[in-house]
């Protein structure tokens, strides 16, 4: 992959998501000195002030207003955030009047925070553009592109390849590191896998007339292994591919293939779910993993742990824990799946199987950052090599980290998958989750996990 850290641009998100509140903050109370002299604050206001942060933040995170900030336009930050902090306080100011509180509050002291912590804030966000195009400038934070057109797009032959890079170059967070002619002679789609890695590329543009379907399909299955990100910018200013978000990539329209709602700030919601609600279920089932590891040390030979080789987040390779289960063999390097009755399986690991309780290391792998509590379940990696010219989209899974539980677990979905179709739909469900990925189906299916139960007839 290219030399963009997705970590390094993570942790600016975070970064301008505290600086946003510490300035809601500093501004509230300093509105308050302003106002009244004196730092003496009644608790009603620290209730009030603790009350419109809370709903100011709501209002900047919700629909990922922070998810690639590095790569929107100053002015289009400047509305986005008017937007939102109307928003916020107008709601605010509702529920004072609502509650019949608003004339306990300086009318003085709430205009001055309103307009003193928005321009501080669209000073930060200047702040943060500048800072961006520093680091930038020395090829830091950037996204590196390959860029595929067609030499004489329908409808736009007054526009060159020329004209269309140098458009396409103007945009803030990417470089253009090669583009290639798809009427070219020397083309061939099947190069492209190889290119990609040579080149470091994070992401590949397609921008090709949108009746030229034949070729985006052709390009989409070459690169059906890879991780790249892949935008499509039909030379259309309009499109009916709802199906896939929509973005504006400086005088192009990009159709993102590959996009999943877990990215930017989701990204970090997620991550804290699973570290909190981790990290609770980790010291509660202490007391459970330790009669379960003197169980299996007492009735078989052989160590507590199974350790294998799964794909996590972005193909990388992770080591997931499980209570070991089968007595200890050897399979000469291949993977065979667990079969009702299988003879390999213990006694013991037979009910830790049943129940899913042979799964509980898991939550640990969870705090390590290999895992989340929900997410499609790791394969082995052999499967994986088996399975994804089999399944479309079968390596989509691999954009999140995968999970303990999932969509296609509540929905049946899981233990062996002795036939393709089986196959198939567990991954129409994983690949349903990344697209529709929310907070609230993440507890959702928490919650179903927990009601229906671990027990299940497909777990043996």
């Amino acid at each position: 992959m290219g030399i963009v850290d997705h970590r390094s641009t993570q942790g600016l998100t975070v970064l301008l998501l505290v600086t946003d509140l510490a300035l809601l903050i500093l501004t509230a109370y300093g509105a308050f000195f302003t106002r009244f002299g004196n730092f003496d604050v009644p608790d009603f206001y620290h209730l009030a002030i603790t009350s419109a942060v809370l709903l100011a933040a709501l209002a900047l995170i919700v629909d990922d207003s922070y998810a690639g900030f590095y790569t929107i336009p100053l002015r289009k930050q400047y509305v986005d955030l008017l937007l939102r902090y109307l928003l916020a306080f107008g709601f605010f100011t509702l529920l004072l009047v609502f509650l019949k509180i608003s004339e306990r509050y300086s009318r003085v002291w709430l205009a001055t925070w309103i307009v003193s912590s928005f321009l501080l804030l669209m000073l930060a966000r200047a702040f943060f553009h500048y800072l961006l195009r520093h680091y930038r400038a020395s090829g830091r934070f950037l996204r590196h592109v390959l860029l595929l057109y067609r030499e004489c797009p329908v409808g736009r032959k007054e526009s060159g390849s020329e004209d269309l890079v140098d458009n396409l170059s103007d945009i803030d967070g990417y470089r253009i590191c090669e583009t290639i002619a798809m009427d070219a002679a020397e083309f061939r789609v099947e190069d492209l896998p190889a290119l990609i890695d040579a080149g470091g590329i994070d992401e590949v543009w397609i921008t090709t007339p949108l009746q030229d379907s034949k070729g985006l399909e052709d390009i989409s299955y070459a690169l059906r292994h890879s991780l790249v990100e892949i935008r499509f910018m039909p030379q259309l200013a309009e499109n009916n591919l709802l199906r896939h978000r929509i973005s504006q990539m400086g005088p192009m329209y990009s159709i993102d293939l590959s996009y999943t709602p877990l990215d930017g700030m989701n990204r970090v919601i997620k991550r804290s779910e699973d570290i909190v609600l981790a990290s609770i279920i980790g010291i509660l089932i202490i007391p459970v993993c330790i009669l379960i590891a003197i169980a299996i040390k007492l009735t078989s030979k052989g160590p507590v742990l199974f350790k294998q080789y799964r794909q996590g987040i972005n193909g990388k390779k992770i080591k997931v824990y499980k209570f070991r289960s089968m007595e200890v063999h050897e399979e000469q390097g291949k993977v065979t799946q667990a079969t009702r009755d299988d003879d390999r399986i213990s006694w013991l690991g037979r009910f830790l199987r049943r129940t899913s309780l042979d799964e509980l290391p898991q939550f640990y792998n969870v705090i390590q950052g290999r895992m989340s509590i929900v997410g499609p379940r790791p394969h082995a990696l052999v499967h994986n090599e088996y399975y994804k010219d089999l399944v479309e989209s079968y390596m989509w899974r691999h954009k999140i980290r995968p999970g303990i539980t999932g969509w296609a677990q509540i929905n049946g979905f899981r233990g062996e998958t002795d036939t393709l179709e089986k196959m198939k739909q567990r991954v129409e469900h994983d690949l349903w989750y990344i697209d529709n990925w929310s907070l609230g189906l993440d507890l959702r299916i928490i919650f179903c996990t927990l009601y229906k139960g671990f027990i299940h007839p497909n777990a043996y």
